[in-house]
């Protein structure tokens, strides 16, 4: 089995984040060595720490000797190949000449959300993304994106179609599964009898409908909030999962009886349950890439309707969910939320179609044997560098 440098985030929560802490977990039981090189402060042994000036969800700024520390770390490791899941960082520019002289295939994932359409001001700030990056990514050897329309945009900006390979996110379904499904009780040795009882708490006995992400402005919660206080679909109740910098502005002062804001919640086994619990999972983004949190709500069973952004539309397509435009949200919900209130077997008959969906296209299993064929290709055509110390990296800035 290959050794994998992975190079990502484990904190802030993010997708970003989720995505590198599943893959990597997942190698790792499918026997592959992983060591794990991300931003952080301090010893965080056995991973690799790169110090860092500023870590936000979005982006990073690393600290001026963070390349020199990782250059020193892959020598001292000497993987087989490097997957750098993109952190939005200066450091992502420097990885094609590091490892192209260290003599490393290198594997960028590229998260960073899109609007084929160009529809909103959020889209157009995004699309400068993609051009500024274009350039770089043509240098990996291999850039995973999550949907065709994603390699479409970066094959317009300039990276050969060869170098880029869809491999769409996957989803743990055994993990993420609808309640009827899940382990027995105790299972997971957690506790879960009292977890339920903290959520019974807390929830109440309204029937859920959950958005779950960060709040900032491209996943345009105003537009649902704005539709739910408009509509207040009795017997429901809305739980907002999730932070960012717009909670502050968009949480009134008063609580509001079928408004829950939940926050940042870093249990994994609640979140399962929450979304277990949700009967309805709603994300109105104005830009995605593929929304992990729509698909690990689709595969615990939840009815969801999300924006045509990114490649969610594509996810839901064909009856799987309800596709919303990006434009006129709230106007699409305020017409939409009465329906979903009105009908449960409705909600119920989507929540089965999102999980078949998920089953069929976007497995865990499925995702991580594309991974692995595509790691097995590189180094099948790169021959096996000497595992001596490598010298001076000549012309490299070491800043």
């Amino acid at each position: 089995m290959p050794h994998i440098a992975w190079i990502g985030k484990k904190s802030p929560f993010c997708g970003n984040v989720t995505y590198g802490l599943t893959i990597t977990e997942a190698l790792r039981q499918r026997g592959h060595r992983v060591s794990f090189i991300h931003f952080d402060s301090g010893d965080s042994w056995p991973d690799v720490a790169l110090p860092y000036l500023v870590k936000s969800q979005v982006y990073t700024i690393p600290s001026p000797g963070a390349q020199r520390e990782l250059r020193d770390a892959l020598a001292r490791l000497q993987p087989d190949l490097v997957h750098a899941s993109l952190t939005l960082s200066p450091l992502d520019f420097r990885l094609p000449d590091l490892c192209q002289q260290l003599g490393l295939p290198l594997v960028a994932t590229f998260h960073p959300p899109f609007d084929a359409g160009l529809r909103h001001v959020a889209a157009g700030t995004q699309q400068l993304t993609y051009q500024l990056y274009a350039p770089a990514l043509a240098r990996f050897d291999r850039v995973i994106v999550f949907s065709q329309l994603q390699a479409g945009i970066l094959e317009r900006l300039g990276v050969p179609a060869e170098r880029l390979a869809v491999i769409a996110n996957g989803v743990d379904v055994n993990r993420w599964c609808p309640a009827r499904n899940a382990p027995a009780a105790g299972a997971a040795g957690r506790g879960p009898e009292s977890r339920d009882q903290q959520l019974d708490q807390r929830l109440g006995r309204e029937r859920l409908f959950v958005y779950m992400g960060r709040i900032a402005t491209e996943k345009n919660l105003e537009a649902l909030l704005r539709a739910w206080r408009l509509v207040r679909p009795r017997g429901c109740r809305l739980v907002i999962v999730g932070d960012g910098p717009l909670r502050s502005a968009l949480e009134p002062a008063s609580p509001e009886p079928d408004v829950l804001w939940w926050g940042h919640e870093p249990d994994e086994a609640t979140r399962i349950a929450l979304l277990q619990r949700a009967e309805v999972f709603i994300l109105p983004s104005l830009v995605e890439g593929l929304s992990l949190a729509l698909l690990e709500a689709m595969a615990c069973g939840a009815a969801c309707v999300a924006t045509d952004a990114g490649a969610d539309g594509e996810v839901l397509e064909g009856g799987a969910g309800i596709v919303l435009r990006t434009q006129g949200v709230t106007t699409q919900l305020r017409t939409l939320l009465p329906l979903l209130r009105d009908q449960p077997v409705l909600t119920a008959e989507l929540g089965r179609r999102a999980r078949q969906r998920v089953l069929e296209r976007y497995a865990l299993t499925g995702s991580l044997s594309q991974l692995e064929g595509l790691y097995s290709a590189l180094l099948s055509r790169r021959p096996v560098p000497e595992r001596s110390a490598p010298g001076p990296l000549w012309g490299l800035p070491l800043a």
